[in-house]
């Protein structure tokens, strides 16, 4: 698959459309130079975001992933969006799916509620760039019959200090909610957020709603909006305010927790934080310049309740402006670069692999490429190539001897042509089938030299010359040969 040139700082794919497109000053791309499977289609109710307008759909496979693979710059921040606008009817039940970053399953996709309400659904999360492309998947499951799909994919890059106290190259940041505190108007986003964050005002509290002008807030480090500061929660002056955020109940898991504060009014607040009654933060004097306070992993399990409570000497009650919330995710790790380079050579010398293979090769476990079984461990290495029977043509890469690790290559009853190349440096190799396809040359001399190899099947092809005395003497190896046209070795 071909990627694209496109802007590394912000690359916006409109998924199924087939053009490209102007929305709100920005451009939008097609999907088709960054995913190969799928199919695009055309949503005919009427939609309110023009990227809403066109889906594009998976095959309900179960425990196939389907990817996009994006340009990235190496060890950049990106922040990534996807977004996805059901296209059923009301009798139909929305698909329910795993999302998967590079080999990191990042969440379960669910748009029931939302589908519901006739609103859209987007997951959004911060990851590092671990390698010139970063590659977002959706992964079928048994969780629903109906099939994936994906309306909006986002890659926008962060600045270095953006939620810099998380160590990205173990963790990546699942957003659970964002919220302005106190802001009634519709979603702050791009371009009152240069990173087009999406700032969602917050719903079913008591305390009072003030709209402040006069904030002087600073570049603080995560870089938040000035529009979040320019309205706040409060109440009385010794009254301590109880906020249930975020909304609703989070699964049992460490949380990067940031709330933001400004004061917009002459006099002093001055008061304490604790989230499910453990202190989070005491005594905070809140300045008209602005400040947050964050906690990098925060244990959280059910509902949440906020609390903040006026310390003695504040002339007034306690306030907030904002707050982000994100599960912390331990990274799934990737499959040894050597053997994914290789892979990748021996797709582009197939010319129908299996339509799985793309992202990582062998993480999420549960959705290594079809063929594939890999080692274990975070950097784990292919062991086993199997595509018997998979209807497969095209030649046999050179590459396959990089990937030093593989013990049994399956390839019998395929198309596959062309000559067998040298795999000697595949020391571990115990089993080589080839059979039943239309390999053509000489059959490698050096495959003798490879101690623990005791099954070479290469019955029913095209070969020609001699079978190496180094294979015909091999102590342990069951050699088949019948099917080719091979000639008798000379007489001793």
């Amino acid at each position: 698959m071909e990627l694209l040139s496109v802007s590394f700082c912000r690359t916006l794919i409109n998924c199924g459309a087939l053009v490209k497109s102007l929305i709100d000053g920005r451009e939008w791309l097609p999907d088709t130079g960054f995913v190969s499977v799928g199919t695009p289609r055309n949503l005919t109710t009427p939609v309110l975001v023009p990227t809403l307008s066109t889906v594009r759909l998976f095959p309900n496979n179960p425990h196939r992933k389907y990817c996009y693979t994006v340009q990235v710059y190496r060890n950049a921040r990106y922040m990534v969006r996807t977004t996805y606008y059901y296209y059923g009817g009301p009798d139909d039940t929305p698909p329910v799916f795993d999302l998967i970053v590079d080999g990191t399953l990042w969440a379960v996709v669910n748009t029931t509620e939302d589908f519901a309400k006739g609103t859209s659904t987007y997951y959004e999360g911060v990851f590092l760039a671990q390698g010139k492309t970063m590659s977002v998947c959706l992964g079928s499951n048994n969780y629903t019959k109906s099939d994936p799909f994906i309306s909006a994919l986002e890659f926008v890059i962060l600045e270095d200090s953006l939620y810099n106290s998380t160590d990205f190259k173990s963790y990546g940041l699942g957003l659970v909610a964002r919220h302005g505190f106190g802001y009634t108007g519709p979603v702050i986003r791009y371009p009152d957020d240069k990173f087009d964050r999406f700032w969602v005002p917050f719903e079913g509290h008591n305390p009072i709603n003030v709209s402040n002008t006069n904030v002087s807030v600073s570049d603080l480090w995560n870089l938040p909006p000035l529009k979040v500061f320019q309205s706040e929660l409060t109440n009385g002056q010794a009254e301590t305010m109880e906020l249930n955020w975020p909304p609703g109940s989070v699964r049992e898991s460490n949380y990067y927790i940031a709330l933001y504060f400004a004061l917009g009014m002459l006099g002093s607040r001055v008061f304490n934080i604790s989230i499910n009654g453990v202190p989070y933060y005491k005594n905070l004097d809140v300045t008209p310049e602005g400040l947050v306070v964050y906690a990098s992993k925060w244990p959280l399990s059910g509902v949440t309740r906020i609390t903040l409570t006026p310390s003695a000497g504040s002339s007034g009650g306690a306030l907030i402006n904002a707050g982000e919330v994100f599960d912390v995710l331990p990274l799934g790790g990737t499959t040894l670069t050597r053997d994914v380079i290789a892979l990748e050579s021996v797709k582009q010398r197939i010319q129908n692999p299996p339509s799985d293979w793309n992202g990582d090769p062998c993480l999420p476990r549960q959705y290594s490429w079809t063929g594939i079984t890999c080692s274990s461990g975070p950097r784990p290495r292919v062991v086993t190539l199997n595509l018997t029977s998979m209807g497969l043509s095209g030649s046999l890469s050179p590459s396959f001897a990089n990937m030093t690790a593989l013990s049994n290559i399956w390839l019998g009853k395929n198309n596959f042509s062309g000559p067998i190349p040298d795999l000697s440096s595949l020391k571990r190799l115990e089993k080589l089938h080839l059979e039943d396809n239309h390999f053509s040359g000489d059959i490698p001399s050096s495959l003798g030299n490879i101690d623990s190899l005791h099954e070479l099947f290469l019955q029913t092809n095209n070969l020609t010359g001699q079978v190496p005395t180094s294979l015909t003497g091999k102590s342990g190896l069951d050699l088949r040969t019948s099917g080719n046209s091979l000639s008798a070795p000379p007489p001793s």
